[in-house]
């Protein structure tokens, strides 16, 4: 029986296919295909939170009848599984026209998490989103991908507020029956269960896949009766504290991962690891070749040609490092397999500058691999001083670390209403050739007015959705009254609204903007021209100074003193994040420099006609030419407060209320289209996977011709 068929029994013959549509999620960039979903019944769309394979498999029968005998429906019905059918069936790509001409194996992608929509949260931040956005692009661009990670039931942290502001690690068990993700069955029918190798006492995890497109990300479960409590909780949620389960956790993602595909039959040619987390599959593409009576230098140097890593931190605490003693107690048997000593393995992951701090996993990487890069020009400047000590003999500017600057999936992260305007003023196709800067010289000639109908639109849209959250919430939980007026029911759509929302750690100075308090309550107070700031974000579970920063942030917004004018909306998420960089003013990013490796969430706003106001770091040292934006450089906390005030004061905030006679802000609005034009091809996950395609790809599937496929 047809998989779609089996979990939606209900759908009519005429429109079955839409089951097959809701388990793709190639809908979730396409929004004529949403649209297919949210025509069926709008308050079932809003009710599932925009996923469709829950809202099909709860929408009453006769609405589907109703649909399967609608023309209207049916036309476009057709017209988009037609589209669908196309995209997926194309013979030919801009993958075959300018890598490989022929079949070739696939890649493999290893990632601890992937941000693909809010109806899976397997994802802690940008990372995640990165990871989502890579197997997206890659879909688009037909390179053959595929991804491993892990299906946490538990996802990484939904996010309570007390009433005192102290933020609370919420448990919900992710539906797995109500997701777009499906469980992957053996060749007699049953479900696949891949016992991982060289773990004692045994551990199995069951697989699950889940459909980007033309690209196929199969996930990991140990949430199984087969093991035992501690391994049943190896895949619960991200980012585990334990360091010894944390351990648990990297070997299931890099050797059991490579088991499974190997299990599935799925003999990839090369291995991208985005982050040090999976580096432990590099070695079961080693012991592989060992196995099969090749020395260790060979089988190294043949795995290391057809492997690329991305690193993504400059914070040295944000890279792995496992003690010894339990890299002896889960390797010990492993070490002879490759044919090395004790010594000689854990010196592969020995950093020279830390050599008793133990086996540090970025460290590995980075020897083992041929191609490694950091997320943007800066941070590939600052990765080669932090790890030039791994090539002694080699100047900095010389050490083996490229850089691909972060991009974002623009049929993703476009806001819809925006996507229509440009389509009415952009040449037909931008979209398919979004990555060619000319285009977006079109930009300019959008009326002012038309831009900022649509924006003042999109802005409207988010105050709602912040509302009727804050309402949501009240209904469901009975929260204080406390936890109401915090999240957001003051808000002015007719303010000026900054937004700041990422991860609530130090580094990154959430609460940078209240250094000096008065002179924030004369912006906010100002009777003229009002400011006001949204705030979202999770602090890890096991870092109380982010809780403590973030509990700050949340009394704020209920001091009276600062005019309603402060909002923290919690358990931010990929749904509020989109709302986010789509309707808000400006956005604000002050992380202590040079500690922004790149920076995706202010691509996603200057995509929206969203200026930046940011500290000239990361992707913004790249990005900001002048005109697009305001930036600062990074001088200590009080100075860098004073010149977002200043800046605010000054040129921002006035710059925004110049209004002319019909209510436009034309200076404004000049800068909003210098954004759209900065972002749309320069940043786009387009260039950025087409880089990795022609620096990276290329070569090493070159070398995977010549060598041995794993």
């Amino acid at each position: 029986m047809d998989p779609a068929i089996d979990r939606f029994p209900n759908l009519p013959e005429r429109i079955d296919g839409l089951g097959d549509l809701a388990c793709n999620l190639w809908w979730s960039w396409h929004p004529a295909a949403r649209m297919l979903f949210k025509m069926l019944d709008r308050p079932a769309w809003k009710e599932s939170v925009h996923n469709p394979v829950r809202m099909l498999r709860e929408i009453p029968l006769e609405i589907l009848k109703s649909a399967a005998s609608n023309p209207d429906y049916l036309t476009h019905y057709d017209m988009i599984l037609a589209r669908s059918h196309s995209e997926m069936e194309a013979e030919t790509c801009w993958f075959t026209e300018n890598i490989v001409k022929s079949k070739c194996s696939p890649i493999a992608y290893f990632s601890a998490e992937y941000g693909l929509h809010r109806s899976l949260p397997f994802y802690a931040g940008g990372l995640g989103f990165l990871a989502g956005d890579h197997l997206k692009e890659c879909s688009d661009l037909g390179i053959p991908l595929v991804a491993m990670g892990f299906m946490y039931p538990e996802g990484y942290l939904r996010q309570k507020v007390r009433v005192d502001g102290w933020q609370e690690h919420v448990a919900e068990a992710l539906d797995r029956d109500a997701a777009p993700i499906e469980r992957v069955f053996d060749d007699k029918g049953q479900r696949l269960v891949v016992k991982v190798p060289f773990i004692d006492p045994p551990l199995y995890v069951a697989v699950w896949k889940v459909a980007v497109g033309l690209t196929t990300l199969y996930l990991m479960d140990t949430d199984m009766e087969l093991n035992d409590p501690w391994n049943r909780s190896i895949s619960a949620h991200l980012y585990i504290g334990d360091i010894e389960q944390r351990l648990r956790q990297e070997i299931v993602l890099g050797i059991g991962g490579s088991e499974v595909l190997n299990t599935i039959g799925i003999r990839h040619s090369v291995l991208h690891l985005n982050e040090g987390h999976p580096a432990f599959a590099i070695l079961e593409r080693i012991r592989k070749r060992v196995e099969g009576g090749m020395s260790f230098d060979d089988a190294a140097q043949q795995a290391r040609n057809t492997t690329v890593f991305t690193t993504h931190t400059p914070v040295p605490a944000g890279h792995d490092i496992f003690p010894f003693h339990l890299m002896d107690k889960y390797f010990s048997h492993y070490y002879p397999k490759l044919g090395l000593d004790r010594d000689a393995f854990l010196r592969l992951g020995i950093h020279p500058e830390q050599p008793a701090a133990g086996f540090n996993m970025t460290a590995f990487a980075l020897r083992m691999s041929a191609s490694n890069n950091g997320v943007s020009k800066r941070h590939g400047e600052v990765a080669r001083r932090m790890w030039r000590s791994l090539w002694p003999d080699r100047k900095e500017e010389d050490v083996p670390i490229d850089s691909i600057t972060n991009g974002i999936h623009v049929p993703t992260w476009i806001e819809p209403k925006m996507e229509l305007l440009f389509n009415k003023y952009l040449p037909e196709g931008w979209l398919k050739n979004h990555d060619d800067p000319h285009i977006w010289d079109f930009i300019d000639d959008i009326p002012d007015k038309e831009l900022w109908q649509t924006y003042i639109w999109v802005k409207i849209k988010l105050i709602d959705f912040i509302r009727e959250r804050a309402r949501i919430r009240w209904v469901a939980d009975r929260p204080g009254p406390i936890n109401i007026i915090a999240g957001g029911t003051l808000l002015d759509p007719l303010t000026f609204t900054v937004g700041f929302a990422r991860r609530f750690v130090t580094y990154k100075r959430p609460d940078l903007i209240f250094h000096n308090l008065e002179r924030l309550k004369k912006l906010l107070n100002n009777r003229w021209r009002p400011l006001q700031i949204i705030f979202a974000g999770k602090a890890h579970p096991a870092d109380d100074e982010g809780k403590r920063i973030l509990q700050r942030i949340f009394n704020f917004a209920l001091d009276p003193d600062l005019g309603g004018r402060i909002a923290f909306v919690e358990d931010y998420d990929e749904q509020l994040a989109q709302y986010l960089v789509h309707g808000v003013d400006l956005w604000l990013n002050n992380p202590v420099p040079p500690l922004e490796a790149s920076g995706t969430s202010g691509m996603k706003a200057g995509l929206n006609g969203v200026p930046n106001l940011s500290i000239l770091d990361g992707w913004w040292l790249e990005g900001y030419t002048g005109n697009n934006g305001w930036a600062f450089n990074g001088s200590g906390d009080e100075r860098d407060a004073e010149s977002i005030y200043d800046l605010l004061e000054t040129k921002i905030i006035p710059l925004y209320y110049r209004l002319d006679d019909n209510g436009i802000p034309h200076g404004w609005i000049k800068v909003m289209k210098e954004a759209i034009k900065n972002t749309g091809s320069g940043f786009s996950a387009r260039r950025m996977v087409k880089e990795y395609a022609t620096k990276f790809y290329r070569s090493a599937l070159k070398s995977a011709v010549s060598g041995t496929s794993s």
